[in-house]
């Protein structure tokens, strides 16, 4: 029986894929990006820091001056443009990925805690959310970075401590409702113990939402991760990162327009190719859509 279903998940789950455009490009562009950050080294035909003073400026091969050693052209200190691009999406992912996750498990706790328990620990972690939403998030983070300095590890941290409040309140709100169900009344009329109501009637229940928040909010944490790298509070070179590929080239844009275009169009298909997954993710786990598209 669990094979039988096993199989029937995936096979609508393939139909779904077939079925929406957006979730077929999402899934590639993913994928894409995933592999050229995990192969980079292999992929890559330069070192990202490997500065040329010969070829500096160097513009895309299909423009006039062009080279074919160069794809995407080079930047003002001779740096392989497609080299510092394919190693971007690591740090891209490593940040997106890992703060998170880091936010992730810390709103899923206080989720699970203050939706399960009520009361006044519900009221208290309810607040607690209340004030950390009162405050810009960006704002936020930029006065913490700017207090510790900025750094690759800083920054996962400071992203993931200032997104928690997401999942917790999601949580909560699913929490709140599952607990109310027949099945999890009659383990605690038998006399089941609440971390174990919680552990196989309450937390299987919450992960299809929390999955798809979870995808959507990498994609955002790309972007945050860009912007604070393009004002300098984010990864330092020289380690390579898209945002700070942005604020590197901004002052060529009249002359150099490839060292900023490239990275922002990185940027912008691998953020698009993240929502379009997280959307077709939210179709395949949620409920309703397994009775009218199964």
């Amino acid at each position: 029986m669990a094979n039988h279903s096993f199989l029937h998940t995936l096979k609508r789950w393939a139909r779904l894929l077939i079925r929406s455009k957006t979730g077929m490009v999402g899934l590639v562009i993913t994928l894409l990006v995933t592999l050229l950050a995990i192969f980079a080294p292999l992929i890559a035909p330069y070192p990202p820091s490997e500065q040329n003073y010969t070829a500096m400026n160097v513009p895309p091969f299909w423009l006039e001056g062009g080279s074919s050693a160069h794809l995407l052209g080079t930047d003002n200190l001779g740096r392989d443009m497609l080299s510092r691009i394919i190693y971007g999406t690591q740090v891209s992912l490593l940040v997106g990925i890992c703060s998170v996750v880091v936010a992730g498990l810390i709103g899923m706790f206080f989720g699970l805690i203050a939706g399960f328990y009520g009361g006044f620990i519900d009221n208290v972690l309810m607040r607690i959310v209340d004030a950390f939403l009162a405050i810009p998030n960006i704002l936020f983070i930029l006065v913490i970075l700017g207090v510790i300095g900025p750094g690759l590890l800083t920054l996962i941290f400071v992203i993931g401590l200032t997104n928690w409040v997401i999942y917790a309140r999601l949580v909560r709100g699913d929490v709140l409702s599952i607990k109310e169900r027949e099945y999890v009344k009659a383990a605690r009329s038998i006399g089941t113990r609440d971390h174990q109501i919680i552990r196989k009637h309450i937390f299987p229940n919450v992960i299809p939402s929390f999955i798809v928040i979870s995808t959507l909010s990498v994609a955002t944490t790309i972007v945050l991760e860009a912007s604070l790298s393009y004002l300098g509070l984010g990864v330092q070179p020289p380690t390579v990162s898209w945002g700070g590929m942005l604020s590197a080239g901004r002052d060529y844009l009249a002359t150099s327009w490839w060292i900023a275009t490239f990275p922002g169009l990185a940027i912008t298909f691998t953020v698009l190719g993240i929502i379009f997954l997280g959307d077709w993710l939210r179709d395949v786990l949620d409920p309703r859509s397994q009775t009218l598209r199964a």
